[in-house]
């Protein structure tokens, strides 16, 4: 990771023909026989026209550093045994068939310099939607196995596999295979006869379209549901910022595993840091805190691209001129961020360390929904969500820290509120625990949870999911933002569309 160079924005586009000379750049493989293997201009352009949403390249600050081809065939070409060649026409690709329902990948390519990185999982998860979009049967491709000559002398390829499976030995392509939900159909012979490596053996990989349905002449919708993963941070002493992110990409890793789209921290869950300057007044000791911000907000977007997810990182305190803010950030996957900031402090906040309230108020667009964030007491506003609401905000994120259990009520009854009158999910996590080292931070009470408006396509008690009191855990859950488009028009009350705007308005002041 350490040679990779620094990155602004990572994103996944289509293919073009003028990519090609960027393409020849990245792209080479040498196998052990000393073969080289390479796209011409001409099956790159042919690729394109019989299937340009099959192409798709990764772009790391305008660089092309991936590619992912594919093709349509028939099921019955590909379910036993094939090599590359009788697939893909020679590499002609005249086996395309648009009314087939098997997208077969033919290629997946990641830079050297940026391997590491989990791009490659960003292009199989693109090949997902579009087999999902397309309504095809499956994904499959024939996967090499590039570290089984170390072990051809002692095992079989089915032993191998097995090993694989187990974590009793890694290969870097069935490895990662295995990882991103694809099963071993079988074991084929003479796959690709120049790879050495494999031994020419390859598994057949296939991923299995789960929401495929048999051809109709009916509309198939594209999917709405989203999945949003809450950390409840256990305060603990940490020495040092990577002793904080050891447990940071703990559960960034933990709540990706399960594919979700959206990781939430808690309000000032880096205030163990303070440890250290607890010899310094209270208002001291935060100030010199907010040095980390910068460095945190880096390893947030660097584990939002690795991990393939949005990271709302909580809060934490950040100096501006002489002025000391509550701050966050919305980490996005694509390798952007934005930063939001609390409206309204606490008296404790103003007294304790002299905060400044932030003046910004707005939602953000992601690559699943627009999402709105307010910090802890801001949630006890009903003005700021309703601003958001008015400007098309889907899920409200809330980060907070209470110390007591009043406290937290009053998050949490305000959250269901806000849900219910903006007609959105609201998603809240907290600190539990105790820092006996650190003032002004003592104890901390939360339970966090997903709330929905109620009406019947809701729970009936506008709960979704609600973690375990004062426990550190992850909690992950699923919103479909389809029936808040539903709720709107439909629903049993509709409390945006029946404001009496005729009496009263709600409006920024700047």
């Amino acid at each position: 990771m350490d040679n990779i160079p620094e990155i602004s924005k990572v994103s996944i586009r289509p293919l073009h023909r003028n990519d090609y000379k960027q393409l020849a750049q990245s792209f080479t493989r040498t196998y052990s026989d000393g073969s080289d293997v390479f796209w011409s201009r001409k099956q790159i352009d042919k690729l394109i026209t019989i299937f340009p949403e099959g192409q798709v390249v990764t772009v790391v600050d305008k660089k092309i550093v991936g590619c992912a081809l594919s093709i349509i065939v028939d099921y019955d070409l590909v379910k036993n045994d094939h090599t590359y060649a009788s697939v893909t026409g020679n590499e002609s690709f005249d086996t395309h068939n648009p009314n087939g329902n098997i997208l077969y990948g033919i290629e997946v390519f990641i830079h050297p310099q940026y391997r590491g990185l989990r791009l490659a999982r960003r292009m199989y998860d693109y090949r997902k939607e579009l087999c999902e979009t397309l309504n095809l049967k499956a994904i499959m491709f024939g996967g090499r196995l590039p570290n089984y000559h170390k072990y051809a002398d002692e095992i079989r390829p089915k032993e191998y596999i097995e090993k694989v499976r187990k974590k009793e030995i890694f290969d870097p392509v069935l490895t990662f295979q295995l990882s991103n939900d694809f099963h071993v159909r079988k074991v084929i012979t003479n796959y690709l006869p120049n790879d050495e490596e494999s031994k020419h053996f390859a598994c057949l990989m296939q991923w299995d379209n789960i929401y495929y349905q048999a051809p109709t002449p009916d509309f198939i919708p594209p999917k709405t549901s989203i999945r949003v993963g809450l950390v409840q941070w256990q305060m603990r002493n940490y020495q040092s910022v990577d002793d904080l992110f050891e447990q940071v990409e703990f559960f960034v890793d933990a709540v990706s595993d399960y594919k979700s789209d959206f990781v939430l921290f808690p309000e000032y869950f880096n205030a163990p840091l303070m440890a250290k300057f607890n010899h310094l007044g209270e208002s001291q000791a935060i100030r010199e805190l907010a040095q980390y911000t910068d460095e945190i907000r880096k390893r947030f977007i660097s584990l939002a691209i690795s991990y393939n997810t949005n990271i709302i990182t909580g809060s934490m305190p950040q100096l501006r001129g002489n002025d000391l803010h509550n701050v966050g950030f919305l980490c996005r996957r694509d390798g952007t961020y934005d930063t939001y900031e609390k409206i309204h402090v606490t008296p404790d906040e103003i007294k304790s360390w002299g905060l400044t309230g932030g003046k910004v108020i707005k939602t953000f667009d992601t690559d699943c929904a627009r999402i709105g964030v307010l910090i802890c007491y801001d949630v006890e506003y009903p003005e700021l969500p309703r601003i958001m609401a008015d400007q098309g905000m889907q899920i409200l994120f809330v980060p907070f820290l209470t110390d007591t259990q009043n406290g937290y009520s009053r998050v949490r009854i305000c959250a269901q509120a806000r849900a219910i009158e903006n007609e959105c999910y609201v998603v809240i996590a907290g600190c539990v625990g105790n820092l006996p080292r650190v003032h002004n931070m003592d104890i901390q009470y939360a339970q966090s949870g997903v709330f929905s408006p109620c009406d019947f396509a809701f729970p009936t008690d506008g709960k979704c999911a609600e973690a375990t009191p004062n426990t550190e855990m992850i909690m992950v859950s699923d919103v479909d933002i389809s029936l808040l488009t539903e709720l709107h028009t439909y629903g049993s009350v509709r409390n945006l569309k029946d404001r009496r705007n005729d009496l009263y308005e709600l409006k920024l002041k700047r």
